[in-house]
Order: structure tokens, then sequence, then C-alpha cells
């Protein structure tokens, strides 16, 4: 059996926890995959902070328009009814709260719900905070699309955060390859695991003291 799940798969799995009706936006990078996994027949309404509101899933290469694009530069589509804005009104829905939803990557989540995502603080790494900053404290809800572990193997999910943080206390939900958690006032709890994970070997990975949903 495996122990982590594939990016898609995951996008897929956050998709489906979106409420119908919700204001979404997603982040640049892998949260933008969960566009490709909204069901159909529900409504649920895609916010990209470079100004565009009824944003659809990624076209295919006969169908990509050059002047539609998402705040990562990607091509994205316009579904019927979109529509177009001024960088300072989309800045203002995202702080205004007026975003039920955003799911943003990250470097750390600490057991608090603090949110690293925009730089290593490393000398010479290059910040790229965009709007982060402002989806996470103006977003009802923030999930975190990430894998569970670094390159060199550490854990993401961490006691208290090292880099520079995004946010305070501002995450909601962790959705990785190995596991979804919560963030709760007695830290994570494991929701659901993949493959043959346990809260026990979360717990071993991570360093931490997981509890079970």
């Amino acid at each position: 059996m495996t122990t982590t799940i594939t990016r898609d798969d995951l996008a897929k799995r956050i998709a489906a926890d979106i409420p119908e009706g919700s204001y979404v936006n997603l982040g640049i990078g892998a949260p933008t995959l969960v566009a490709n996994y909204l069901p159909d027949d529900q409504e649920i309404i895609l916010h990209t902070e470079n100004g565009l509101l009824g944003m659809g899933p990624a076209p295919d290469a006969a169908h990509v328009d050059p002047d539609l694009i998402n705040a990562g530069k990607q091509a994205v589509t316009a579904l019927p009814g979109a529509a177009y804005f001024h960088h300072a009104d989309s800045f203002a829905m995202m702080r205004g709260g007026h975003l039920d939803v955003c799911v943003l990557g990250a470097f750390q989540v600490s057991q608090t719900g603090d949110l690293a995502n925009w730089s290593t603080g490393a000398p010479g790494a290059i910040p790229a905070v965009g709007g982060a900053m402002d989806l996470a404290i103006g977003a009802k809800s923030v999930y975190v699309m990430t894998d569970l572990l670094t390159k060199k193997g550490e854990s993401k999910l961490v006691a208290e955060c090292t880099y520079p943080l995004t946010g305070v206390g501002c995450v909601t939900r962790v959705y990785t390859d190995h596991a979804v958690f919560d963030v709760t006032d007695e830290g994570f709890v494991v929701r659901e695991t993949f493959g043959d994970n346990t809260v026990e070997s979360l717990s071993e990975l991570t360093g931490l003291a997981l509890k079970g949903a």
C-alpha cells in the first residue's frame, strides 16, 4: 500500500470540501489544480487577485487566451457571467472578508495555525508574498495544500514556525499527501489518512503529539 496520494488526487479531495455557493481564491502553484475538480453541478465562484471573478478551469492547449491568466500567470478560462475589475478592488474583496475559502501553499504551518509561505528567510531567497497575507487574514477559512515533508524529509507541520510568518493563527485545515489535519485549540488533529498512514506514524514523521479525530 502506498503512503501518499498524488497532487491531482489531493486537489480533488480539497474540491470536495468546498461548500456550494462559496467564493474561493486558489493560491499560486499546486492549489490552482483544485479548479479542475470542482463539481459541475454546484456553483462555486473562483476569484483571482489580478482581477477576475468567475474563473474556470485551465484550458486545453487549443483554447488558450493570452489575455486570460491568473495571479501566477497561468492560462485560465472565464465562465459565463465572469467579471473583471481593478487590482485594488480585488484586494478590497480579499481584505474585506468577502472570500469564504482560500487555498494556499506553505513552507511551514504551526500547531497553532500560524502560516509561513512566502520566504524561507535564507540569504538570497526571493520573497514572494503576493496577496498571501491579505488572503490569510481575510478569508473565512484558510486551507493549506502542501506535501507533508520537504525534499530533505523535514516536516512542514511544526510546533512553531521558524520561517517569516504570512499570518498568525489563520489556518483552518492542512491537506497533505499523507493526511488531512485540522488546526484546533489542542493542536493538529488527524482528520483523514491516506494509504497506510496512521496517527502514530504521522506523529513520528512530524515529531508532534497528534490526535485522531
